[in-house]
């Protein structure tokens, strides 16, 4: 069959990532969060106070839809923005205490299931593993 992808790498890099979106997407639509809204309150809990593009660049998403995430997260009370009091331009964005109280519930169990996944490697493939996407990142990246 013409055009048919026989890249095994490429195809188990994928199917891996959909199953393992599938699994968060399921668990994040428990707590009434889409995996785009849960992405921008993990970089808040992780990082702290972010602007809205050092969100979008931490989740790789436009600014355009980093806004309609954002707005639907502050209607959801979960996070706020504040202006930065050195430069007019630039908004920060932080968890508001529910935004907080919430990941501090979901995260153990989000980070449950991450190490799950990854404990069926040893850390020496573990290792090899990042080493070589890393590899292939690059590629992509020059």
């Amino acid at each position: 069959m013409a055009g048919k992808c026989t890249n095994e790498p490429y195809l188990m890099l994928m199917q891996t990532s959909r199953v393992i979106q599938e699994r968060i997407r399921d668990d994040m639509t428990k707590n009434n969060l889409s995996i785009t809204e849960f992405s921008v309150l993990e970089v808040l809990f992780h990082k702290g106070t972010q602007t809205i593009q050092q969100i979008g660049k931490s989740i790789l998403i436009s600014s355009g839809s980093m806004t309609y995430v954002i707005d639907k997260l502050e209607h959801k009370g979960l996070l706020k923005r504040t202006a930065c009091p050195t430069d007019r331009r630039v908004i920060h964005v932080i968890l508001t205490d529910a935004g907080l109280e919430l990941m501090k519930k979901i995260m153990p169990k989000h980070e449950e299931f991450i190490d799950y996944i990854f404990d069926s490697l040893n850390t020496s493939e573990a290792e090899a593993l990042v080493l070589l996407l890393k590899k292939v990142i690059g590629r992509i990246e020059k």
